[in-house]
């Protein structure tokens, strides 16, 4: 019998982050939780930020993660589709993911069907258009002429130099990036959201970014999903015909 469809979604798991001392054990632990799916997985969307630091040479990749390749090779090899949303941390994302696993590469939010739904899916970054220094910064790193003159850099130092701006990320010190107000009038993705209702139709807005575990109503019988992340909550969101829920996989003590 064909499986019903059932649908995972992650993000932020900031994979081999210089800031984090437990990256071998996240690592073994979101293994676990993908071989708990993968019996009844139709998809997986890894939904930006899976890595801390990204960034395809064209004959080396980044040392590490052999545990979370190898069971994201095994669930492509038999049948579950899996696409990646490249994030502000992992956006250096070439043709490696497609080439030796399968996996579908975006670079910008997508609106699909499944189960019936619509779905506006996206890192959610970048949402807001008068925050013009971060739009260019991602415009500058996106360019061709960015990304050839950093792949003259060699590795060893390019990864030196990626590690020590992760250090002085939100990761490495508590801010109020865990927190969210739908009524202070300053979430980006939720006015973004709330905004493109105004002329589409979607049943579910799907964004990581803010590490932050939100399922919060819109208009229209729309919600809108932020999907935490697996530095501390290890939360995912599951879609299957019945609707989506937002669930946590526990850490073993």
């Amino acid at each position: 019998m064909e499986k019903k469809e059932k649908i995972y979604f992650i993000s932020d798991v900031h994979l081999g982050a210089s800031a984090l001392n437990n990256n071998k054990e996240r690592e073994r632990h979101l293994v676990k939780w993908l071989r708990h799916i993968e019996s009844e997985a139709t998809e997986l969307f890894l939904v930006g930020d899976i890595f801390d630091y990204w960034f395809e040479y064209n004959a080396v990749v980044p040392k590490g993660f052999t545990r979370f390749f190898g069971q994201l090779s095994h669930m492509s090899d038999h049948g579950i589709k899996i696409h990646f949303f490249s994030g502000n941390h992992d956006f250096w994302a070439f043709n490696y993911f497609e080439e030796e696993i399968g996996i579908k590469v975006y670079f910008k939010p997508q609106t699909m069907e499944r189960c019936g739904k619509k779905l506006f899916i996206g890192h959610g970054d970048g949402l807001n258009p008068k925050d013009k220094g971060y739009i260019l910064l991602k415009k500058v790193f996106a360019s061709k002429i960015a990304q050839r003159l950093f792949s003259w850099i060699h590795p060893d130092i390019s990864c030196y130099i990626a590690h020590r701006w992760s250090r002085h990320s939100r990761l490495s010190h508590s801010d109020d990036s865990s927190y969210f107000d739908a009524n202070q009038g300053k979430e980006e993705q939720l006015i973004f959201a709330q905004e493109y209702l105004q002329h589409h139709d979607i049943d579910y807005f799907i964004f990581g970014h803010r590490h932050v575990y939100v399922d919060h109503p819109l208009q229209n019988n729309s919600r809108l999903l932020i999907l935490g992340e697996w530095i501390n909550t290890f939360s995912y969101a599951m879609l299957d015909e019945t609707g989506i829920s937002l669930n946590k996989y526990p850490m073993e003590e």
